[in-house]
């Protein structure tokens, strides 16, 4: 899950607090700019997508990103969220020390399956990976990382939607009010400034931001080419990489690949 290059400092905000006698962490952000950057994101790699698939894919970023920014910032996490219908998986991964956060759509060799299935990776420092699996049902992006939290995390956290490109997280912590956590709602949400005492703790800077780039998959492809070129190649003089990351889709041409084992040699 590592990025391989730094993100520039800047990007949008994502803003925590603490809800006072509540004992509940409220995660925010409007989401128009990264929205933005994933859609020149697209257009670059001329990456489409239809518009059912494109709205489950923006609900699940923004869930992903306000889980990271209310996380430890030596963080790298990776999601994927495997729906049955419609058939596809949402891939979503950050580095919380850079606020870099990418992803992608895969509706291609997509496992089926009974149940949906959410997979979550955690590498903290340099402890060992973290895996966890949990079935969840429907197909909502965030009342998929709503079970999740309660199967995975042990601890409750409610996702709001509170615009059209605006959405807020509650998270639990120990001794929270669970009778007005429960009874949380849109209408609840939107008050929670006037009537709550809403103490600012941090605010994050995150931008969509992968890394990947030709001398990078030129390293990945190196060992294939060494062995069995035309497995790579295929008696073409050009070949197309998709990015797993992100989808970004790099165009490799023979002659590229060859300089630069030769080089490495």
């Amino acid at each position: 899950m590592q990025f391989d290059s730094m993100p520039q400092p800047d990007g949008f905000l994502i803003e925590s607090s603490f809800v006072r006698h509540r004992n509940v962490l409220l995660t925010r952000a409007d989401f128009g700019e990264l929205y933005v950057e994933y859609y020149l994101h697209l257009a670059d790699h001329q990456i489409h997508h239809c518009p059912e698939q494109d709205q489950l894919f923006k609900r699940a970023l923004a869930a992903f990103a306000l889980h990271c920014a209310s996380r430890p910032r030596n963080e790298l996490t990776a999601w994927t969220l495997n729906f049955q219908d419609p058939l596809l998986n949402l891939f979503l991964v950050a580095d919380n020390e850079t606020g870099a956060v990418a992803g992608r759509i895969f509706t291609e060799h997509v496992k089926e399956s009974d149940d949906n299935l959410f997979f979550s990776e955690v590498v903290r420092n340099r402890s060992p990976l973290r895996r966890s699996t949990v079935a969840f049902q429907g197909g909502d992006p965030l009342a998929a990382v709503e079970h999740y939290y309660a199967q995975s995390e042990q601890r409750p956290a409610r996702l709001f939607q509170t615009g059209p490109e605006s959405f807020v997280m509650v998270s639990a912590h120990p001794d929270y009010d669970t009778a007005w956590y429960e009874n949380l709602n849109d209408q609840t949400i939107q008050r929670l400034d006037q009537e709550e005492i809403v103490a600012p703790l941090e605010k994050r800077l995150m931008r969509w931001h992968c890394g990947c780039n030709q001398p990078r998959i030129l390293q990945v492809l190196a060992p294939t080419m060494r062995q069995d070129p035309e497995a790579l190649f295929g008696g073409e003089e050009s070949l197309r990489v998709d990015c797993p990351r992100c989808g970004a889709r790099h165009k490799i041409t023979r002659e590229t690949l060859e300089a630069h084992v030769a080089r490495k040699t």
